[in-house]
Parts: structure tokens; sequence; C-alpha cells
């Protein structure tokens, strides 16, 4: 089965200010992100990846850069594996959001739930697991692919290939800098490791 590298991007001022970031431009790696990112190339340097994918939004794609540089490889921006659309909520802090009457059905109902002029949890979760379904028909079946995202998504395609229910894919953790194995073939899929920082002694190195 081709092994998936769910890789959330490093840390950037939003998540370290607890604001929701959505799909705003221009929100970039801070100084511990970037710390984040080299780690992960570091780690990830002698594993037999074949391919790098990433959100085209730029804390993924500065995530994914010095990954691929690692490994001799072109990060391919993938619009399919965008953060979800938060609508009215982009930019938003959390301390405010807490507040909302929404908030407890984003959080404890998620299949009930639609942000204010942005996405179903169900809408986001059908398009990251066929972008994702895309990307394994390209490849092999023995081969390592990392795709750099978001955190909702990628909790979201680790329960569907699960079969976590939707509304509970909120327990899973992802923090920044962080990468989640989902073995993934024509029978069904293995969830490997969830939510894992450098070093990585579980993958697959190259033969020297």
């Amino acid at each position: 089965m081709p092994l998936l590298l769910l890789i959330r991007h490093g840390e950037n001022d939003y998540t370290k200010t607890h604001r929701l970031a959505g799909r705003l431009p221009k929100v970039h790696l801070n100084e511990h992100g970037q710390k984040q990112a080299q780690a992960l190339a570091e780690a990830l340097k002698g594993v037999p990846i074949k391919a790098v994918y990433s959100s085209p939004l730029e804390r993924a794609t500065e995530t994914a850069a010095p990954i691929a540089n690692a490994l001799g490889l072109t990060v391919q921006r993938e619009k399919g594996l965008l953060e979800t659309h938060v609508g009215d909520w982009q930019g938003k802090s959390l301390k405010r959001l807490y507040l909302h009457k929404h908030w407890k059905v984003v959080q404890r109902a998620p299949s009930r739930a639609q942000f204010p002029n942005g996405e179903t949890f169900y809408e986001c979760q059908n398009r990251i697991v066929g972008t994702l379904d895309a990307i394994l028909s390209k490849h092999k079946p023995k081969d390592v692919i990392a795709c750099v995202f978001h955190a909702d998504p990628i909790k979201l395609a680790v329960a569907y290939y699960i079969g976590l229910p939707l509304d509970n894919f909120q327990r899973l953790g992802c923090d920044t800098g962080s990468l989640t194995a989902l073995a993934v073939g024509e029978m069904g899929a293995q969830l490997v490791k969830m939510n894992q920082r450098p070093p990585f002694d579980f993958l697959p190195q190259r033969k020297k």
C-alpha cells in the first residue's frame, strides 16, 4: 500500500496567537515554524519519498520547500489541499469565536456545521479525500508520498480512511510541524502513526 505522509505546516503568528488564518494570503512561517520545517527536512531526507505535494498557501509551501530540497524533489502545489474555507470566521481570534453559539456545533457536531459563507466539513472532507485519492492514483503501491497542508483537513482525511465518524474527527490531534502516516490501499487503510514530531524511527530508509 502507498504510504501517505500527511504533514501539517509549521507555526505562524496566527497559530501562535490562536487566530483562525483560514485561506488568508501572506501568512508566513515564523521563526519557530521555520525551525520546524528544517527539522522535518532533516528527519525525512533519508526516506524514499517519491513526491512532495503542498497546499498553495504560503505556510504550507514554506514547510514543504526544505523537505523537497533535502530530497532533490520539486514541490507540487495542489489546490485541493487548501485549508478549510472558514468564510466570515477568517482572521478571527479563537477566544472571540468561543463565544459564538455556532462554535459548539463546530466542535461537538461538525457533521451539522457550516462556516458562515464557507464550507461544511463534509465538503472539505470530500475535497481532501478526492485530492488524496487522485494523488495516490499517480503512484505505485510501495511509494512514499508527502503531502503538506492543514490541521482540520488532515484530521478529516484520517477520519475518512479509518472509518471514524465525522462527528468524532475533532478528537484527533494535529500539531504544527507534525507528521501523520497512513498506508492506503484498495482493501482499506491503516493509520501507522498520528501527530508525530521528528525524529521518525518508523519510516523506511533509503538503501545505501
